[in-house]
């Protein structure tokens, strides 16, 4: 915690709210934005970029330093904001970056970057400011840029190295005391008998080095293609999103969503809510909800998320259950009951090639 934090967050405790982390909120976006203009009008600094984005104007970065510093800003700039203050300074400093909305590159930008990365390697904050892009913008053009990339079904070669890319990267995170349960056995993969928690195998991972090792895809189709395989091994291959699964899996996510009753995805608990579909990562619940709005609410860009949860409910559900009551009917038609999150798993429930391919099974759209 922040000396500048403690008098707000001992007001948020007074007031019963919890401190927050992880990606912020739409509301919370708007009171930034409010924060900012009212500074600007506190200080006379003239723009938002000035005042976060200092260093780009150095003959005026000592009288806007001391402006800051003045009139406390990493007070005011968190203000109404439960969070630390440097959390919502970072934010700030994307949103009101005016390098990030540039739209696409062109063949010229993308041989600027070419020539700036062959001068100045992956220093992406000075390469972003010499092509006036923020330094993640042009981080992940670069990455997309490298080579060309594979689309479509992953190779058995692919998924392979995919898994042992990943393996290596939690297994380096893992401390000499949890190495030390690997023993000095003789088999060929001690590591199978580590426990590892279920959290490593989808948070923290490196995914650039992992597209370093695929080599053949970018991390992006990386981490998609890793999720698939998680939602297949961890509930043991048993299908938790096809046929009669997949509706009731529908059903479950719509009624979950519509009890928690929350103004914004931000507040949702992805990994309690994945037990509505069973033990799988919460990013794959996360995309499930995506294909599902995009599926069955029109124009739904342009709601607010209680409506579009409130569309789901009053016009999609009705329809999904009748679907589900039809597919029941049939006699091969069974319902797996969805399994409890398991806390722990051992590396070779999750970390082993089979000959034939790994996750590329097409689960049913229904």
């Amino acid at each position: 915690m922040y000396r500048d934090d403690l008098g707000r967050f001992r007001e948020f405790r007074e007031q019963g709210i919890a401190i927050r982390f992880g990606r912020f909120s739409a509301k919370e976006n708007k009171q930034i934005e409010r924060n900012v203009e009212d500074f600007l009008s506190l200080t006379g600094i003239e723009s938002a970029d000035k005042l976060l984005h200092t260093d780009r104007y150095p003959e005026e970065k000592s009288a806007i330093t001391g402006l800051k510093r003045k009139y406390a800003f990493r007070v005011h700039i968190g203000k109404g904001i439960a969070r630390p203050w440097k959390l919502v300074y970072y934010r700030a400093k994307k949103m009101f970056d005016v390098n990030n909305y540039k739209g696409r590159y062109s063949k010229e930008d993308a041989d600027r970057l070419r020539a700036c990365h062959s001068l100045h390697g992956n220093n992406w904050k000075k390469i972003g400011a010499l092509v006036a892009r923020s330094s993640l913008s042009v981080a992940l053009k670069f990455s997309q840029m490298r080579q060309q990339r594979n689309q479509g079904v992953w190779s058995k070669a692919e998924t392979r190295k995919l898994i042992r890319a990943v393996e290596d990267a939690i297994l380096k995170k893992m401390s000499p005391e949890e190495l030390l349960e690997m023993g000095a056995g003789r088999e060929a993969r001690p590591q199978d008998r580590l426990p590892v928690a279920r959290e490593r195998l989808y948070r923290g991972i490196p995914w650039v080095e992992v597209e370093a090792r695929v080599e053949t895809r970018n991390w992006m189709q990386c981490k998609s293609k890793w999720m698939e395989i998680l939602a297949k091994r961890m509930p043991h291959g048993r299908p938790v999103y096809r046929g009669a699964n997949a509706l009731q899996a529908k059903v479950s996510l719509i009624e979950r969503l519509y009890e928690i009753n929350v103004e914004d995805t931000n507040e949702i608990d992805w990994e309690d809510l994945a037990s509505a579909i069973g033990d799988v990562p919460p990013s794959y619940v996360q995309t499930k909800f995506y294909k599902l709005k995009a599926a069955y609410v029109p124009f739904w860009q342009k709601k607010t998320f209680p409506e579009i949860i409130d569309y789901l409910y009053e016009n999609s559900l009705p329809s999904l259950k009748e679907k589900l009551r039809k597919k029941m009917e049939k006699k091969s038609s069974k319902i797996s009951t969805p399994e409890a999150p398991k806390p722990v798993f051992l590396f070779s429930d999750i970390f082993y090639c089979e000959d034939d391919s790994d996750g590329e099974e097409v689960e049913e759209q229904s």
